[in-house]
């Protein structure tokens, strides 16, 4: 394995163990939040969703976008083109982010109603500064990673993460009180909730300031060193910059925007068509919104991650013209994706109910949420790899494609959604519509790599063994808990003993079946020093 291909993974791993980490911390900040909110936690999530739309238009392509432009022009030595390209993403996406900050702020209210749950309005004022913050986050992330260093975005989605959770716990704790004085404790608490995301980002930027301003003297080195005889105008990069973001946009969109429409479909259908409550349906919307999807979208965080250190080293490769290294990326991102989240998808369905029971007070729909649960190996494993195929499209620039593939899935999500609902399955609806739009870019998009650079996927080490060693995993780890929760008599202690064996019998499992090898191993942070141990116990040769 070459060394290019190294730097790729281990890049992709650090990023990936930072959202693991901010996962972590997200779960864990979400279950004392969840229960302070109450009836809140629907406005939150509503709130979220909307902000996630326009941060969406405004802001999450543009990591992507930059680092894909920063890449290619580094690729050939153009570093004074690459500093142009960051100044110029800065004032573009600067000035869309106070345009689109504003529009949220001025029509909260009248979009909170749309979506059928006004009582959002409030915490989706508090988000709206977040929109412009965001997008100048986006463009330095981008750039670093354009450059092939994935240690300041880590460090920032970390930084970001734990100052959310401390904020956002206690205001949401200290605004109930202040609302329930004057009726309207959803509004403030969930508000309060929200601040934490605010000032979350707001901390991420300024360390990515200071990142940057520390890395300038020697970046200005590089571009003093920087003989290329041509160089672009502000007009000329803004005009790539335009050309790159609009499909990234468009394809991060579509594929994001399904549970936003989830959330608009659900709430209008059950309200103003079988005219549910407001307390009534929204108390469903809590258990997917801040249960099932909590849970399901932590293991597919790893996929974004990898995706992220994807495209700029594709795109190195596609720019060296390097086709065989480009396929071994493509085939080493794919298979760790799915080592990854194969058995996280499996961990979530088989301990479903202990997890749910211990991590959420029991709202009188807990057996719910844990059915919800039961369907996450589906989700997790279709849109972890719907996500890295995305990436790969885009890496080896096939802009167009996740675009179409997402359209094309969302309409039929939309039909789908639309006609389970209305057979009221409430949001087992909304959990099987998801994963039918994800399964049908995972087909796309797999069937478009192969014809565009003649990929062909391996299957067995990277689903079949991964497969079968998670289902033994699922298993023994049930039986384990079950045969723990009979002699203990609480949930606790059983089920963190019984993910700690799932991790170690998965881990034994990949040796036995020589699913990864050496090499691969050591690029895992800790990788090398564990190398010595899997020898000396014969699990590794």
């Amino acid at each position: 394995m070459s060394n290019k291909k190294n730097n790729f993974l281990v890049q992709g791993s650090i990023l990936a163990m930072a959202g693991i980490l901010t996962r972590v911390i997200g779960i864990i900040y979400r279950i004392p939040l969840t229960n302070i909110l109450g009836n809140g936690a629907s406005a939150y999530s509503i709130a979220y969703d909307i902000y996630s739309l326009f941060l969406l238009i405004s802001s999450l392509s543009l990591p992507l976008a930059v680092s894909k432009i920063v890449a290619a022009r580094m690729a050939k030595g153009e570093v004074r083109n690459a500093k142009k390209a960051l100044k110029g993403s800065v004032i573009i996406s600067g000035a869309l982010g106070i345009a689109v900050s504003i529009l949220v702020f001025v029509f909260a209210d009248k979009l909170a109603a749309l979506w059928g749950f006004p009582s959002a309005g409030m915490a989706l004022k508090v988000l709206a500064p977040t929109l412009f913050v965001m997008c100048i986050l986006g463009v330095l992330r981008g750039f670093f990673q354009g450059l092939g260093t994935m240690i300041p975005t880590a460090m920032s989605q970390i930084f970001e993460q734990i100052v959310n959770a401390i904020v956002s716990v206690a205001a949401a704790y200290v605004l109930y009180d202040m609302g329930s004085s004057v009726g309207k404790a959803v509004e403030y608490s969930a508000a309060g909730g929200t601040l934490g995301t605010a000032l979350g980002a707001l901390t991420a930027l300024l360390f990515m300031i200071f990142v940057f301003l520390v890395y300038r003297h020697n970046f200005n080195r590089m571009v003093r060193r920087d003989r290329y005889s041509y160089d672009e105008t502000y007009k000329e990069l803004s005009k790539v910059l335009v050309i790159t973001i609009f499909p990234v946009l468009l394809s991060t969109t579509i594929y994001n925007i399904g549970s936003i429409i989830d959330s608009a479909m659900y709430g209008n259908i059950m309200g103003r068509v079988f005219g549910f409550s407001q307390e009534e349906y929204e108390g469903y919307w809590s258990i997917y919104s801040t249960q099932y999807r909590l849970l399901t979208t932590a293991p597919i965080a790893i996929a974004s991650a990898l995706s992220s250190a994807v495209v700029p080293s594709l795109i190195r490769s596609i720019t060296n013209g390097d086709i065989r290294v480009l396929k071994g990326k493509i085939e080493s991102s794919i298979r760790l994706t799915m080592i990854i989240s194969i058995p996280c998808g499996i961990g979530l369905t088989v301990l479903a109910e202990p997890v749910i029971s211990l991590l959420f007070e029991d709202n009188g729909l807990q057996g719910d949420a844990v059915m919800l649960m039961r369907l996450s190996v589906f989700v997790v494993c279709a849109y972890s790899f719907s996500t890295i195929t995305n990436s790969i499209l885009q890496g080896i620039d096939k802009m167009k494609l996740p675009v179409i593939h997402s359209a094309i899935s969302l309409g039929a999500h939309i039909f789908i959604l639309s006609g389970l609902l209305l057979m009221k399955m409430d949001v087992y609806a909304v959990a099987v519509a998801d994963i039918i739009f994800a399964l049908m870019v995972c087909f796309m998009n797999i069937a478009a790599i192969r014809k565009h650079i003649g990929y062909r996927q391996e299957v067995i080490k990277t689903f079949i063994m991964p497969l079968l060693s998670a289902l033994i995993m699922g298993g023994m780890s049930w039986l384990i808990y079950k045969g723990l929760y009979m002699l203990a008599g609480s949930v606790f202690v059983p089920l963190i003993i019984s993910i700690l064996a799932a991790i170690v019998i998965y881990g034994v499992l990949l040796m036995v079946f020589k699913v990864v090898n050496e090499s691969e191993i050591r690029m895992f942070p800790g990788g090398s020093r564990l190398v010595p141990i899997l020898k000396r116990t014969k699990l590794l040769s």
